[in-house]
């Protein structure tokens, strides 16, 4: 692809170097000198690990491509930071997934890439595109190539929260009965709810559950409750790093949503419409 530079930042450099593989392209060097001007730059990062830093440092790029004029900036961001607190439930609460979007805008992006907001309202915090991507595809095909039972399973949410992803999936996959249980979510953290609704089912008459989560914090006593659930499977989005988590628990298994950020990518740069990815899986 011509005339388009990919950065990482320290966030989730393994996604994005998968992302640029893709691609056919190499990761742009992030040093302090100055790099040649190009049309359009992405800035991969997630929002994962130490937040904060690895907020700061990905504003910190764009503001600095913007300053050697880079054209076109587009942040390309599959776990969007602070997105749990998208309202004010408590009067003195602040709203900072509007605060990280304006920080956004600020530092100079133009173009935002998303995947699976926990709430869509977030997209509305934006006065610059956003595309909003789903990891429902990919889903999907693991689910296909790995639950050898899936005409008899019932779509389920852990809560309110995780419903609006249900629907989708359940229509897809066309499923008739109940016998295996696949708990849907956006994001968790210390899987508690998950484990707990896992259980629950069990002692309903399922006989076996797995649980797909496109955003796994895995925070506090995450693994030891996967450890000692009844699920067969915890299955994942790399939105987030998972290669630690994984050494301490079996049960986690990764899909890969790179190829769906790269497609993404093309289509933006082709001046391509990106909602064929909303019912294509990109080979």
């Amino acid at each position: 692809i011509p005339n388009i530079k990919i950065f990482s930042s320290s966030s989730h450099q393994d996604l994005s170097q998968e992302t640029a593989d893709c691609l056919g392209l190499e990761l742009g060097k992030v040093v302090t000198k100055k790099f040649m001007y190009v049309e359009n730059v992405y800035i991969i990062w997630s929002g994962c690990g130490e937040i904060n830093n690895n907020l700061m440092a990905p504003l910190i790029m764009i503001n600095t491509c913007k300053i050697v004029s880079a054209s076109q900036l587009t942040a390309v961001i599959p776990c969007f930071p602070y997105a749990q607190q998208d309202k004010k439930d408590k009067s003195w609460v602040t709203i900072s997934a509007k605060l990280v979007a304006n920080m956004l805008s600020v530092a100079g992006a133009d173009h935002i890439i998303t995947m699976d907001l926990h709430a869509s309202q977030i997209q509305g915090f934006f006065d610059i595109p956003v595309n909003y991507l789903y990891a429902d595809l990919g889903v999907l095909k693991w689910i296909r190539e790995n639950i050898s039972e899936r005409k008899n399973c019932a779509i389920v949410s852990s809560d309110a929260g995780g419903a609006k992803g249900v629907n989708s999936i359940e229509d897809r996959l066309n499923v008739d009965f109940d016998l295996v249980a696949i708990l849907v979510d956006d994001m968790v953290d210390t899987c508690g709810t998950i484990c707990h609704a896992a259980d629950k089912l069990l002692l309903a008459g399922v006989t076996r559950v797995y649980a797909i989560l496109t955003h796994s914090i895995f925070c506090g006593p995450a693994i030891s409750h996967i450890n000692n659930t009844c699920s067969k499977a915890v299955v994942v989005s790399n939105t987030i790093p998972q290669d630690d988590k994984m050494k301490h628990c079996s049960k986690i298994q990764v899909i890969d949503i790179s190829m769906i950020l790269a497609e993404a990518i093309r289509k933006t740069h082709n001046e391509e419409s990106v909602s064929y990815l909303f019912s294509h899986v990109p080979l």
